[in-house]
């Protein structure tokens, strides 16, 4: 069985099939551990990391701290890496793992909960434990910004930020910005802790582009952000009063911290492609940092399709959530704004690289009979979307993609494939 657990369910046709393949690859290429071990390796006493390394006998301690959903993966792979040289560690993640030196702690996500802040204030303590002549790597992923929340006060307001982003359709960009001011250890509040260590981050980036200082709402990153930019955004949206500080500004605790990004949505990107060439199709990227709302994207997608081609993107696509709304996912949501779009033959996707879209589903796959058997089925696809109700119309109809959990967090995956004539 493959990654994609009802596959066979799926395939309809010959083009379900060459679809669900080329998604099939680009989920296998996203292993965490298999990153970590391409990036981070020993040799003698030299930890190297891609093409950087320190001396290890320079240091006291070794320490792993880590955060999001790739952060058990990476934890359980860093352990073996280092051996007898790790000195202890902790990582909040969303699935049980095994290590036994590095505490692995499961926290909720995407609402950050009172468990978070306990355990985030556990994380703290861990890391004032850290030395001058320590070693710390830092794994950095995306649903790191919902684990990772200190002090106790945010905690509530970013609770309560989710809820109001969701409602009004909020970028990443601008969520992190806010997040970053009310919070004491994003916006490079972490790296500001654990000065003067020597601090090596590790990140798997989920956000769109070239922006790595976003992950996780940039921890060990410096930012350039400001108390009156976050405030601008929650102006600019309507979403009430919260408490906002600045995030460290002195460049002299970033200057023995390197962050280095070991995943990002290139890597399945370029399976992708390389799978439907291989395939035989012409291969066409629309972006890998795809923000817009679904009709653009699909605009795009359309505008790009020809016979014989497979079109691919990266992102997440904006959607605004009603009140009151159903339950769905924004991959779920965009596949089926696709349906009504779609010509004989095409097949959409749209899948989450962590395998959950908002829920227990990866994502959908439609086509261009998607509404029509909706229709003999008696589900309202129009009412549907206006509730963002997707996941019991595609629980009915069938659709959904099945990988579970990937212990890997990209962006999400578009495909659109057109047959050959």
């Amino acid at each position: 069985m493959g990654i994609i657990r009802n596959s066979e369910a799926l395939s309809r046709t010959p083009a379900h099939r060459d679809a669900l393949a080329v998604i099939e690859a680009g989920l296998a290429s996203l292993s965490t551990d298999a990153a970590v071990r391409r990036a981070v390796r020993v040799d003698g006493t030299v930890l190297r990391v891609n093409d950087r390394q320190w001396d290890l006998t320079a240091f006291r301690h070794v320490h792993v701290i880590g955060f999001g959903k790739a952060s058990c993966a990476a934890a359980e792979a860093l352990e073996e890496i280092l051996g007898s040289r790790l000195t202890r560690g902790m990582a909040l993640t969303n699935r049980p793992g095994t290590c036994s030196v590095i505490e692995l702690c499961e926290a909720t996500h995407p609402v950050p909960s009172a468990r978070n802040s306990e355990l985030s204030e556990r994380l703290v303590r861990e890391c004032e434990e850290v030395a001058p002549d320590d070693l710390v790597l830092v794994i950095v992923s995306g649903g790191g910004s919902a684990m990772l929340c200190w002090p106790a006060a945010e905690c509530t307001q970013q609770e309560r930020l989710y809820h109001a982003a969701n409602r009004a359709g909020m970028t990443i960009h601008e969520l992190n910005t806010v997040r970053k001011h009310i919070s004491g250890l994003k916006g490079g509040g972490l790296a500001k802790l654990l000065h003067p260590a020597t601090v090596v981050g590790l990140v798997f980036s989920d956000v769109p582009g070239d922006s790595p200082e976003l992950v996780a709402s940039g921890p060990t990153y410096p930012d350039a952000s400001s108390v009156a930019d976050a405030q601008a955004i929650i102006d600019r949206y309507g979403l009430g009063t919260f408490e906002l500080t600045d995030t460290p500004k002195d460049l002299q605790l970033f200057e023995k911290v390197t962050n280095i990004v070991v995943m990002s949505n290139d890597v399945p990107l370029h399976a992708m492609a390389q799978r439907a060439s291989e395939l035989g199709y012409a291969v066409v990227t629309a972006g890998d940092d795809r923000y817009d709302p679904p009709e653009s994207l699909l605009d795009s997608f359309r505008t790009l399709s020809e016979p014989g081609t497979v079109v691919l993107a990266g992102g997440e696509v904006s959607v605004v959530l009603p009140e009151p709304h159903g339950v769905g996912g924004r991959n779920q949501h965009c596949a089926l704004v696709a349906a009504s779009v779609l010509r004989d033959g095409q097949v959409f996707a749209a899948v989450a690289s962590d395998g959950m879209d908002n829920g227990p589903h990866g994502g959908a796959l439609v086509d261009g009979t998607t509404l029509e058997r909706a229709a003999v089925a008696g589900l309202d696809a129009a009412g549907t979307l206006t509730r963002c109700d997707e996941d019991p119309f595609f629980s009915r109809l069938g659709g959904h993609i099945e990988t579970g959990p990937t212990g890997a967090n990209v962006s999400d995956l578009y495909l659109l494939l057109t047959p050959k004539q």
